[in-house]
């Protein structure tokens, strides 16, 4: 559904790196850990396209004004690279922004009696902290989350009050261990002795190694990926990845945007 949002709070919460909270219908209280938004930065031509942004949190607040009534709010984070996150991140409380919401595919929340094993990085957290606060309601959950450096590591304070067990790596040691969190997902899986599922979202050099990992072991695996997404309703097919069975004489393509973003890792074709 298309709505007008109001704007709770735009902080920058880690160098480059923005927690937006804004009104929501009641509709969207209902949304599913995965699925996305598709936000219009101003009513101007340019920027022209929305963009898409995962829903890092759902929750309620109490206006000033309303009477002790409480109203729905989303959240979702974002980094400042282009135009569009820039202008993003000028606005304020009270600004207005024209949103669609909610879009495409989440997780499904296995209820297996097995450890379920959360991996991401930098935004690709985004969509997992809502994922999160599920799954802890009846599983052990553990959050593997890896970036270049500390700055790129975020909101793990809130994945901590979750009961969640964390554990961070950086490329150049600046937080936890140096080197890919992919080697401590590792590691877990080890003594785990294959009795676990991965949830993942993040860079695709990151979500190739983890599904390639979770492949190799028969190990159950959900990737969210970052599509470039133009509409967000599968009408112009500009987000479309590769399937399991693609290939030059037979092309196999999944709509990020209607199908996913959240696959089960082997509908889709990754590098050996």
């Amino acid at each position: 559904m298309q709505f007008t949002s109001l704007i709770l709070s735009n902080v920058e919460v880690s160098p480059g790196y923005w927690r937006m909270r804004m009104t929501a219908p009641p509709e969207c209280a209902s949304a599913h850990p995965g699925q996305f938004i598709m936000v219009r930065v101003n009513g101007a031509i340019d920027p022209l396209l929305r963009r898409p942004f995962g829903i890092f949190d759902l929750g309620t607040y109490t206006p000033a004004q309303s009477g002790g009534v409480s109203q729905p709010y989303l959240e979702m984070l974002y980094r400042v690279v282009g135009k569009g996150t820039a202008m993003l991140s000028t606005l304020h409380e009270n600004d207005l922004l024209d949103l669609l919401a909610p879009l495409g595919k989440g997780f499904e929340l296995r209820t297996a009696d097995e450890e379920k094993l959360i991996v991401g990085g930098g935004v690709g957290l985004a969509p997992l902290y809502l994922l999160a606060k599920e799954l802890v309601k009846n599983s052990k959950v553990r959050l593997f989350a890896g970036g270049r450096t500390r700055d790129d590591i975020l909101c793990i304070t809130e994945f901590e009050r979750l009961g969640v067990e964390c554990y961070t790596a950086t490329e150049d040691g600046s937080l936890g261990e140096c080197g890919l969190v992919t080697e401590a997902l590792l590691r877990r899986l080890d003594q785990l002795q294959g009795k676990a599922a991965i949830y993942a979202c993040g860079p695709h050099g990151m979500l190739n190694a983890v599904a390639n990992i979770a492949a190799t072991r028969n190990i159950p695996c959900q990737v969210s990926l970052e599509g470039y997404m133009a509409c967000g309703v599968g009408a112009c097919l500009g987000c479309v990845a590769p399937g399991h069975s693609h290939s030059s004489e037979t092309p196999d393509f999944r709509c990020v945007c209607t199908e996913g973003p959240v696959f089960e890792s082997g509908e889709l074709k990754w590098r050996d």
